[in-house]
C-alpha cells in the first residue's frame, strides 16, 4: 500500500487531457499520493475544443477513471467547467451524490471565505473571438509537442528540461500585463464581493500572493496546470500550498501500470460520452 498525505482540500486545472502537452502519468502520480476531503478540478480538465479520436492515450482515461473512483469512495468532488471544456456549461446544476458540476464554488475555509471559478471571464479574447482564442490554443499545443521533443534531446544528453511558452510568456511584455491585470481583476471583484480568497485556473501561472486595492487586500491563488508548471494548490491545517510535483519525491517513486500507448478503443468510447453530452445538452 502506497502512503498517502491527507489533504484537506487539493484544487487542480488547465490538465488539457486530450492534448500532446498533458502530463497525464504526473498528475496520476500526484493523485495517488494524496487523500483529500475535497477535489475542486478547476476548469479545463479535458481539452474538448481540441479533443481528437486520434489522440487519447491510456494515461488519460486513467486520470478520468480514477476522478470516478474517488467519487465512488466518497471524496467530495466540484467540477467548475471552463472554456476549453466549457460544453459542460450545459450541465450546471448537475449534482450526483457527492459530485457536482458548477461554474464557481464559495467555500468557507476557516471562518474565511474562498471564491473559486476558472477565470476565462476576464478574457477579453475568449468574449469577443472564440476563434481567436482557439486558433492559439492550437498554436500553443502546437508549440508544446516541439517542446517535447526538444526536452526528450535534452534529457538524453543530462540536460535540464526548457520551456519555450513559459520563456515566452515571462519575457513578452504584453503577456507580462495580461498576468498583471487578470490577477488584480479577480483580486479587486473578490474584495468587493467580501471574500477573504480568490482562487483562479486559467492562465497557467501558480501563485499565492496578497494584493493590496484602495479598497483593501485579499489573498489571489491560482493552481496553475499540468502541462508546464505540474502544480495544484493545497489547503491543510488552515494553510495554503502550492503543490509543485518537481518537488515531490514521494509522488515521483509511485510506480504506475501506466500505457501512454494511443488507445483507439478508449479514444471512441470517450468519443461516444462527449457525443452524447452534446446530444443531451441540445
Amino acid at each position: 500500500m502506497t502512503y498517502k498525505r491527507k489533504v484537506q482540500l487539493a484544487v487542480i486545472s488547465d490538465v488539457h487531457l486530450g492534448t500532446f502537452g498533458c502530463q497525464a502519468k504526473e498528475l496520476l502520480q500526484y493523485l495517488n499520493s494524496i487523500d483529500p476531503d475535497i477535489l475542486i478540478l478547476n476548469g479545463d480538465i479535458v481539452d474538448i475544443w481540441q479533443f481528437s479520436k486520434h489522440y487519447w492515450p491510456s494515461s488519460h482515461m486513467m486520470v478520468v477513471n480514477h476522478i470516478i473512483d474517488l467519487i465512488s469512495k466518497g471524496t467530495k468532488i466540484y467540477y467548475i467547467t471552463g472554456n476549453h471544456d466549457e460544453m459542460m456549461r450545459k450541465f450546471v446544476g448537475f449534482r450526483i451524490s457527492n459530485f457536482s458540476i458548477t461554474n464557481k464554488v464559495v467555500l468557507t475555509l476557516d471562518k474565511k471565505k474562498v471564491w473559486i471559478f476558472h477565470g476565462d471571464v476576464f478574457d477579453v479574447t475568449m468574449k469577443n473571438s472564440k476563434w481567436l482564442a482557439r486558433l492559439g490554443a492550437i498554436g500553443y499545443d502546437t508549440l508544446i509537442l516541439i517542446n517535447s521533443a526538444f526536452n526528450w534531446c535534452r534529457q538524453k544528453l543530462g540536460k535540464e528540461k526548457y520551456s519555450f511558452s513559459k520563456k515566452v510568456k515571462d519575457s513578452v511584455k504584453s503577456a507580462v500585463k495580461f498576468v498583471n491585470d487578470f490577477e488584480t481583476t479577480a483580486a479587486g471583484i473578490a474584495i468587493d464581493k467580501g471574500y477573504q480568497y480568490v482562487l483562479c485556473g486559467h492562465i497557467h501561472q501558480p501563485a499565492i500572493k496578497k494584493i493590496e486595492t484602495p479598497k483593501g487586500n485579499i489573498t489571489y491563488l491560482n493552481s496553475g496546470d499540468w502541462i508546464e508548471n505540474l502544480t495544484a494548490l493545497e489547503y491543510s491545517n488552515g494553510e495554503w500550498s502550492i503543490y509543485k510535483y518537481a518537488n515531490d519525491q514521494l509522488a515521483k517513486s509511485i510506480e504506475l501500470n501506466v500505457n501512454t500507448s494511443f488507445s483507439k478503443k478508449n479514444a471512441q468510447l470517450f468519443e461516444e460520452l462527449i457525443d452524447e453530452f452534446k446530444l443531451t445538452g441540445s
